[in-house]
């Protein structure tokens, strides 16, 4: 893609691109899928949705997946005691999703396993579906951790379940 047609798809994708997918009671539907699932795995999923990325880091060619990165260390999902934080991370802008699991989880499921649910993502986006498809995500993404990480015994939930919202 070229740097001037990214850079004023960054520029003109405001706040209110959210608020119009995302209404409140859209983001209250989605922390309530994210609070099921972690009842049936012991992962912690954190969901950030951000409109833009900051001119800068479109002019150094920021893509999506590094932005995931930085923004899994930022907001400490790695930080919890069985390293099994997974950050679902929705850029508007680039219309792009990621998946980023913490390292406990890496080593169970791989990136291809995750496609499938970033593409219910993309998929339902590009029908104007934000809610309803990203809610058929959560619920992708927690049969697969409680396939592979389930639950067992008293879980804590360590990180919070609403979305983080730039």
């Amino acid at each position: 893609m070229k740097i001037i047609s990214r850079l004023f798809k960054h520029w003109f994708t405001t706040k209110s691109a959210i608020k119009r997918a995302f209404p409140p009671e859209s983001l209250k539907a989605i922390e309530s899928a994210v609070t099921e699932g972690e009842r049936r795995h012991r992962a912690e999923v954190r969901l950030i949705i951000e409109h833009c990325l900051p001119t800068v880091s479109v002019l150094a060619r920021l893509r999506p997946r590094q932005r995931a990165i930085e923004l899994f260390g930022r907001y400490r999902i790695w930080d919890t005691e069985e390293n099994c934080g997974v950050l679902v991370y929705i850029n508007m802008a680039d219309r792009a999703v990621e998946i980023v699991p913490d390292r406990a989880v890496m080593r169970l499921i791989t990136r291809e396993e995750w496609r499938g649910t970033c593409e219910t993502i993309t998929v339902g986006f590009a029908r104007g579906e934000f809610c309803d498809s990203l809610i058929a995500a959560m619920k992708q993404l927690n049969a697969l951790l409680e396939k592979h990480y389930p639950a067992s015994g008293t879980h804590l939930n360590q990180l919070p379940n609403q979305a983080i919202v730039l």
